[in-house]
């Protein structure tokens, strides 16, 4: 059985930064949310959603990392059923899966990260409920779903 939480303290340093480096892509080459993203982003809670970019993927991306690539695939937080993810102000989202509710849904995430006041601040209490109640069950993955709508 694979146990994040004995790993997590080795993983952590890699998963900040490849989370980091994926962000800053977004970054830079996402597009601006429209005017029902940031109606939906500031339904929310986002304080800043004209930072917000998103980048449609046909997959979304998973790291190099032989360890960290097992961690997120083992935790359920990439892999075949996942098509968003969120890494700061960038939100990854797989094509053809755009829907009101997945935006909402990572601009939730998007303000957990606000509140957590950067990537490194949110990732090591998130991966932490990840290891300690499953994927599902992680209370930002609750909130974000308790989130999410249709309409801003």
């Amino acid at each position: 059985m694979f146990d994040l939480a004995a790993i997590l303290p080795r993983i952590l340093p890699s998963a900040i930064a490849w989370a980091e480096a994926r962000s800053n892509e977004i970054l830079r080459i996402g597009v601006p949310l429209n005017d029902l993203g940031i109606r939906l982003a500031r339904a929310v809670g986002v304080a800043r959603p004209e930072l917000v970019r998103i980048l449609d993927v046909p997959n979304l991306p998973v790291p190099d990392d032989p360890q960290l690539k097992y961690a997120a695939e083992q935790t359920g937080l990439i892999g075949p059923d996942m098509v968003g993810l969120t890494l700061g102000y960038g939100i990854y989202i797989v094509t053809g899966h755009g829907s009101n509710r997945l935006v909402s849904h990572e601009c939730r995430h998007v303000y957990q990260y606000e509140v957590a006041g950067s990537i490194a601040g949110f990732l090591p209490v998130y991966l932490h409920q990840i290891a300690t109640v499953g994927y599902n069950d992680a209370p930002y993955e609750v909130d974000a779903r308790r989130h999410e709508r249709d309409v801003a």
